[in-house]
């Protein structure tokens, strides 16, 4: 039997990876936010562990919990998938700092301190053992209306680029994996979202940006993420993929809307990327 933590399981892709993988035999900690809402209960393969992945103690907590319940075993699989979207959205010039800096308690440090915490017992079964750092897709589109939130994920991936190298040497494997747009409760209603969040941005940015940019927060971007977005049963088939594969790239893409563009990654030059970004997204130039 190998063992996983999964972060953030109370609901959405976490919740289903780890029913997948308790289902496939795997014995699976499934890292849950002390009182949120979830249909995940301590039985069989699973065990609920309360972590609050924004508190060092709580993770801290959690990391001794799965130790003593452990007894001696190590774990082969960490997944950090817990994370938040919605929070200090809006163009970068009106960001507000205690939005961005909550979104990178929870986004960046929270993966930081599960790996911190965590890799004493991934440590213990290597070779072989697993880390998945869930970046975004966002790393790669740069779409407007969401620095904060790309902020945090290009962060992530550099954490992940960095334990690639440290951690070669002991055989543990660390990919970022790269989702496209996901039609989960945290996408749920973008337009109305979008619009709302849009509508929070000072008077007087809204004056500035919107003549140029309010149709692509408003309605592009919502579009595209109905219009292409994986539904979570097919989101989880193709994280059951990856964790399939024997070897790991640095990004292991996940959705029909963002391999396309880990394809122009590796054919296009950035400046060229970022063209048809701006030309898919509909983002207007300089006009003199």
């Amino acid at each position: 039997m190998k063992n996983a933590f999964i972060t953030g399981a109370n609901i959405g892709q976490a919740n289903l990876l780890t029913k997948a993988l308790a289902e496939r035999g795997w014995r699976v900690f499934a890292g849950v936010l002390p009182g949120a809402p979830t249909d995940l209960k301590t039985g069989g393969n699973i065990t609920v562990v309360d972590q609050d992945v924004s508190k060092g103690e709580s993770v801290k907590a959690s990391a001794e919990f799965v130790t003593q319940a452990l007894n001696g075993e190590g774990l082969d699989l960490l997944m950090n998938v817990a994370g938040v979207a919605n929070i200090g959205t809006g163009v970068l010039e009106a960001a507000d700092f205690t939005a961005v800096e909550r979104l990178f308690n929870i986004n960046m440090f929270g993966q930081l301190r599960v790996i911190q915490a965590f890799l004493p017992l991934i440590r213990k079964n290597a070779p072989g053992s697993r880390i998945a750092n869930y970046s975004s897709g966002a790393i790669l589109a740069n779409p407007v209306g969401a620095g904060a939130y790309n902020m945090t994920k290009h962060a992530i991936h550099g954490m992940t680029l960095t334990l690639r190298h440290e951690l070669a040497p002991f055989g543990v494997q660390v990919t970022s994996i790269i989702p496209g747009g996901v039609l989960t409760a945290m996408s749920a209603n973008s337009h109305a979202n979008t619009k709302k969040t849009w509508n929070e941005q000072p008077d007087a940015i809204r004056k500035v940006y919107e003549p140029h940019l309010g149709k692509v927060m408003m309605q592009v971007l919502p579009d595209m993420l109905e219009k292409t977005g994986a539904t979570p049963e097919h989101a989880l088939a193709g994280t059951l993929v990856i964790l399939d594969k024997k070897k790991w790239k640095p990004m292991e893409y996940l959705g029909k809307d963002v391999k396309p563009m880990g394809v122009m990654r590796r054919l296009l030059s950035d400046s060229q990327l970022e063209a048809v970004m701006r030309k898919t997204f509909k983002v207007p130039g300089y006009k003199a």
